[in-house]
């Protein structure tokens, strides 16, 4: 598959798995176009791979993940901005802003869970850890998430 057809077949599926992600759409844009831009250059090693899909999300996650303190800079928008582009997911747009405020790595377990519908060992391979630390993350995310829904009295 050329790299033009991936990202004809696929550029929607990343910015969406992106926003969710990172809870901010112009965020996302970015981390998307930086693994587009390191994708691209090692494209022929990629294509050749079972799930080129899977590698370039998990070069999402893993970017998302590392992007802690670094310095941010405004890079050109991708010219299929305005047709890719999705919008926030849709659901309670409280419960997305919740999620925004767990730690990187829960959340990313979380969005891979629930909004990719992979299992835990997916997920670790993603993550580049265990199965066992991927419960953890789902344990904990899930149950910072009950304990602030239910303080609000959104849970009874």
């Amino acid at each position: 598959m050329r790299f033009d057809d991936f990202i004809a077949a696929r550029l929607r599926a990343l910015l969406r798995y992106a926003t969710v992600l990172c809870g901010d759409r112009a965020e996302a844009d970015d981390l998307v176009q930086e693994v587009l831009t390191r994708a691209l250059v090692r494209w022929r090693r990629i294509e050749g791979l079972a799930e080129p899909y899977a590698y370039v999300r998990a070069m999402v996650t893993n970017e998302f993940l590392s992007r802690r303190r670094r310095r941010r800079f405004r890079l050109v928008p991708l010219d299929q901005h305005e047709q890719a582009a999705p919008a926030v997911p849709e659901g309670d747009p409280e419960l997305w802003a919740r999620l925004a405020t767990l730690p990187r790595q829960q959340r990313a377990v979380v969005v891979l869970r629930f909004y990719e519908d992979l299992g835990d060992e997916e997920i670790a391979e993603v993550l580049g850890c265990r199965t066992s630390t991927v419960r953890a993350y789902a344990s904990r995310a899930l149950a910072t998430l009950r304990v602030t829904l239910t303080r609000e009295g959104m849970l009874s």
